[in-house]
């Protein structure tokens, strides 16, 4: 019989999703892939979409094979995902139409539209959160503007975890860390801001109960649990935003004065404060503020990240080179240093496809030398996220008042060293990386506290010190970095 206790986490990214298994013996935890698939957009006349259903039946297919394998010893699953993303279901329960992908066009002119309605300082003061083209929000006033049928006929708007929560149990609800994404929370009320909603002409009765994480939905129930085979699964919500539950997994020490950074397809970097900072100059920096596992604020900038790099080996497998991303990596150490000076945030580089082609341009229009070889354009972009990793950084200082001496990098980002050193050397910082499954470990540390075999946070995280490999990086050849963060400065400056 097995002695552990097993805790599953359903975990979907933007170019895959896996059923993870969380053996916990009393002292480590370890984790095992129980089923992995691939994810990614689909277009649809011109529209990109999710196929969220297919998910849907891919983690049915991956929680069968936890059953098979560990039978009575499995306590609990959570889901977590991307942000931002949701699903309309009519009175009954139905999906209504195939949920969006975040980077879909149709938001485009929905900033402005929004600024005309509530000014935009308004916006961020009671919101907390940005105005990016990806959020929620834009979305929402999207289908509104275009009098969309899913939206005007929804009786539940539910973002893509509690979309897979509610087919697994039933119970409908929006777990808070993602509903925080959205950019329709009040940060003083934590609690939909329906008064700014109804002055966008955003119909709130579909926006459904908020639950905390940890909060039990009850077990796995009808056709799932038949599928599944299981008897008594339990389903706690956890920080359902993936990077709430990266930032859950981050291996710090009680007390430690650090920022984090969640490496992937999106880098985050952040602090976690007591206090939202809503103020003119945060916004004016690019911070967010979302909400954290334990009612806290995760004050946070998002970064291209390593997007634009998949963005590239995308492109160059519809050419039928297909590179992973030890090979991209390898290719980029061979490369020429600091050939051109990107800004990974500039909105060129914001929308899918052709990504070389864009790195060619934005060099071209900032009068710099443009990448002779995919070894250049590779490692131009990797050295522009380190560089704008020390931008944020020194923000953050500036803000908090902290002195940000460690940098903790989790997820999948940690695998790539190259990129690791990159951000010591270019942020002064030591940086400490791993676990690269931070957002797993989050999502169970977190079912883990709710189940009472954990007492706290800073429990979770001791443990997951002690469960995972840990590789330190310390800073070098500082001078080359110094001026190429010069460089991107004066072209920031003089676009």
């Amino acid at each position: 019989m097995n002695a552990k206790k097993i805790y599953l986490a359903v975990d979907l990214g933007a170019e895959s999703g896996r059923v993870l298994a969380g053996e916990f013996d009393g002292a480590f935890l370890s984790l095992k892939v129980i089923h992995s698939f691939p994810n990614g957009p689909i277009n649809l006349n011109g529209s990109i979409h999710w196929n969220t259903v297919g998910l849907y039946d891919q983690i049915v297919i991956g929680l069968a094979k936890a059953q098979a394998k560990y039978g009575n010893s499995l306590i609990s699953l959570g889901v977590d995902s991307w942000g931002l993303d949701y699903g309309h279901l009519d009175a009954q329960g139905n999906l209504l139409g195939l949920p969006y992908h975040y980077r879909d066009a149709r938001t485009g002119p929905m900033i402005e539209k929004a600024h005309s309605l509530v000014p935009k300082d308004e916006a961020y003061a009671r919101t907390g959160i940005q105005p990016l083209f990806i959020n929620t929000l834009f979305q929402l006033m999207s289908e509104q503007e275009k009098d969309q049928a899913c939206l005007s006929q929804s009786d539940r708007l539910l973002f893509t975890p509690d979309l897979i929560n509610f087919w697994l149990t039933g119970q409908k609800g929006n777990e808070i860390t993602m509903a925080s994404t959205s950019q329709m929370l009040n940060q003083q009320s934590r609690d939909w801001d329906k008064e700014f909603l109804d002055k966008l002409g955003i119909p709130s009765h579909m926006l459904g109960e908020l639950w905390e994480p940890g909060h039990c939905l009850g077990e796995v129930t009808g056709g799932a649990r038949e599928k599944i085979g299981c008897q008594n699964l339990s389903v706690f919500t956890v920080g359902s935003h993936d990077t709430a539950s990266a930032v859950a997994g981050v291996p710090a020490l009680a007390g430690a004065d650090f920022a984090y950074l969640s490496s992937g397809t999106w880098s985050l970097m952040g602090v976690e404060l007591s206090e939202a900072l809503c103020d003119p100059e945060s916004a004016q920096l690019g911070f967010t503020n979302e909400f954290g596992i334990r009612q806290d604020i995760r004050y946070l900038k998002n970064i291209s990240g390593l997007w634009i790099v998949q963005e590239c080996r995308r492109h160059w497998q519809a050419s039928g080179e297909n590179f992973d991303y030890g090979q991209l990596t390898s290719m980029a150490r061979e490369a020429t240093p600091f050939r051109a000076v990107l800004d990974v945030d500039d909105p060129i580089f914001s929308t899918i496809g052709k990504m070389p082609e864009k790195i060619s341009a934005y060099c071209q229009k900032t009068k710099q030398n443009m990448p002779q070889s995919k070894n250049e354009s590779v490692r131009t972009a990797l050295e522009g996220l380190a560089l704008k990793y020390r931008e944020v950084l020194g923000n953050l200082r500036q803000k908090t008042g902290k002195s940000l001496t460690t940098l903790h990098i989790v997820g999948g980002g940690t695998q790539n060293e190259l990129l690791n050193q990159m951000t010591a050397d270019s942020t002064g910082c030591e940086v400490i990386a791993g676990p690269i499954e931070a957002t797993s470990a989050g999502n169970l540390i977190t079912q883990m506290m709710a189940g009472g075999d954990i007492n706290s946070l800073e429990q979770g995280r001791e443990l997951i010190s002690q469960s995972f490999d840990l590789k330190k990086y310390q800073p070098e050849h500082s001078d080359s970095w110094d001026h190429a963060y010069g460089k991107m400065k004066e072209i920031k400056k003089s676009r």
